[in-house]
């Protein structure tokens, strides 16, 4: 996916209280013969980055039916890993590696850029006539120095982890031990089970995804019941935030609003989520602390304006077919479409974000 409008006058607002910040998403149409709209919350003003996670877009539900669904031209990316992770739907990739890969719900798609790729998304109904939903989130990481100009890579891992979490709320501990006392009790009782947790990138909860990681990182989807309380282990030197795609939750005893971002800086070692009335989905993301001077503009992640307006140049050249931006990019094959030109570059000098 691509992104629309990353320059330093994005000005989504955020609340804090104590460490833990809320920030809140802003609407972004992403363009191209299919306009979806998008909920961004990562870059903003508030906050450029958690752990190497650069960018975080959340969509749907969106009725394809209805609106057509998703249909991306060939874009380009550098120096960042595209993720993609759908809660309903499918979505068809295809890159300049020649990768031509379905994807669906719980599974992977994680396509590496390096010095440069290029790659399309569709999700439109003559593709797929039984995607009713559409619904997911893409996240991307910045890679660091010792891999950001490296060969391009794709991978989708159909295969991921899981673990269940259990329910620590006094109304829960209060329960086990009543049924424990029992003069009838016929085996022992355990916690209640409150919720499974799918980690696609990184390690969490003593189990690790197969997928590549640059730095060190985690994201996980959490599905949680109602009325429950976590408490997940996670590691003390990264910071985390929590995307909430549905259900009230409350991030260490702050509410998340559906489609915004609860963000905690790193010290802890254990993260309290406690659900509503109803069923909470979430995107779980964090990492050590990414040092390194990032910019961003359009679909580049460098570290210079100047790297950044050759990457530009190069885009364009491949757009008209010059051997020179396809040997930076490549090509995608079988998309019926052209691929998309990049935009102007402002009038101003293009500056890394602080964090």
């Amino acid at each position: 996916m691509f992104a629309t409008g990353i320059d330093a006058r994005d000005a989504s607002r955020s609340e804090s209280a104590d460490d833990l910040e809320i920030v809140a998403a802003r609407d972004v149409p992403l363009g191209g013969p299919r306009g979806m709209t998008v909920r961004r919350t990562l870059p903003s003003k508030a906050r450029s980055m958690v752990g190497a996670f650069c960018f975080v877009d959340h969509y749907g539900p969106d009725d394809v039916a209805a609106t057509g669904g998703m249909d991306v031209p060939p874009h380009p990316h550098t120096g960042l890993q595209t993720v993609t992770w759908l809660f309903e739907g499918r979505v068809l990739h295809r890159d300049a590696l020649g990768s031509v890969q379905e994807i669906a719900p719980g599974q992977l798609n994680l396509m590496t850029a390096g010095a440069g790729i290029c790659h399309s998304e569709e999700a439109t109904p003559g593709l797929f006539p039984t995607n009713g939903t559409l619904r997911g989130v893409q996240l991307w990481t910045a890679l660091p120095s010792g891999t950001r100009d490296g060969e391009r890579a794709f991978e989708h891992v159909a295969d991921l982890p899981s673990f269940v979490v259990h329910d620590v709320s006094e109304r829960a501990e209060a329960a086990s031990g009543e049924a424990a006392s029992g003069r009838h009790r016929a085996r022992s009782v355990g916690p209640r089970e409150a919720g499974l947790v799918r980690v696609f990138m990184g390690s969490l909860g003593g189990v690790a995804s197969p997928a590549r990681a640059d730095t060190p990182l985690v994201a996980a989807q959490l599905d949680l019941a109602p009325g429950v309380v976590v408490r997940l282990d996670v590691e003390e030197s990264f910071e985390h935030a929590v995307l909430v795609d549905r259900g009230a939750l409350r991030l260490e005893g702050a509410s998340v609003p559906v489609a915004s971002l609860g963000y905690v800086p790193p010290g802890r070692s254990t993260l309290e989520l406690r659900t509503g009335d109803e069923p909470v989905r979430a995107v779980l993301i964090g990492g050590e602390p990414f040092e390194e001077q990032v910019l961003m503009w359009w679909n580049f992640v460098g570290r210079t304006h100047e790297e950044v307006v050759e990457a530009r140049r190069l885009w364009q050249d491949a757009v008209a077919g010059g051997a020179e931006g396809e040997a930076r990019f490549g090509r995608v094959i079988g998309y019926e479409g052209a691929p998309l030109p990049a935009p102007e570059l402002p009038h101003v000098r293009l500056r890394p974000r602080s964090r």
